[in-house]
């Protein structure tokens, strides 16, 4: 129950003074002694907070789940264990679970579309599909349209080129790219919107992880560019949806 639910409660005689001061003292945030489970996030920042589930145990990710759920919450789970995602089934019936991307879903009440636009996800080549994902799903569930535009890197550019009509219908377009890292600079100089490049650790050993496209994005002569984390789909998942939903 957020907020406005519960006044609205207190407004209509649904629950009384008392009830609703109880329920307001987890509101702001709730102390598992593992974790504090932030109830005030999507008040401040539009979005409810998202579960990173890797180096959590998997008792720590199932309390951490049924405290949002029982506070009404749409779950988004990222970097999951497919067992973990296993065992969350047992549990709860609506579970998704995509094995390849590892983000985990829980709808316990329908996404409300806040997008403006559309958010176009692009994938260099299929090794960058899982991270490319990450960010699929997270848009998805953050209430956007999003189109997914994979294998266009720049090695075969005609392919890029090909999918032109639909890059240039975006609203925001997320570029996830390895080797040299060079996807992003491409679309960058096609278009007019804001372009979050995503490195990926894919390459052989002087990409070094990941580092190599890391400093190629932050180096692009193209305008309009800004750089997540190696590897870090869900935050640009995260910053497409955030752009998107602006005025």
């Amino acid at each position: 129950m957020d907020v406005r639910q519960l006044l609205e409660s207190v407004k209509n005689d649904e629950i009384d003074i008392d009830t609703a001061v109880e329920k307001l003292k987890d509101l702001p945030y709730e102390d598992l002694g593992y974790a504090n489970i932030d109830h005030h996030r999507e008040l401040r920042n539009g979005f409810p907070e998202v579960i990173y589930c890797e180096g959590k145990t998997d008792e720590h990710i199932i309390g951490i789940v049924d405290v949002l759920l029982k506070k009404q919450s749409n779950v988004l789970g990222t970097r999951c264990r497919k067992e973990t995602a296993e065992k969350l089934k047992q549990i709860y019936d609506n579970v998704e679970y995509d094995e390849l991307s590892r983000v985990l879903m829980i709808k316990n009440h329908e996404i409300k579309k806040v997008g403006k636009g559309t958010i176009a996800i692009l994938a260099a080549g299929t090794s960058d599909i899982a991270v490319a994902d990450e960010a699929y799903y997270t848009a998805k569930f953050l209430g956007n349209d999003v189109e997914r535009i994979y294998d266009v890197g720049v090695a075969g550019i005609h392919r890029l080129l090909n999918k032109r009509h639909l890059i240039e219908q975006a609203r925001v377009i997320v570029a996830v790219a390895g080797m040299e890292g060079a996807l992003p600079s491409v679309v960058g100089g096609m278009v007019d919107v804001p372009v979050i490049a995503v490195p990926t650790s894919v390459g052989y050993g002087t990409s070094f992880n990941g580092i190599t496209a890391l400093l190629a994005m932050l180096n692009s002569c193209a305008s309009g560019i800004s750089v997540v984390n190696i590897d870090n789909g869900f935050g640009a998942g995260y910053l497409a949806a955030t752009i998107n939903k602006l005025d």
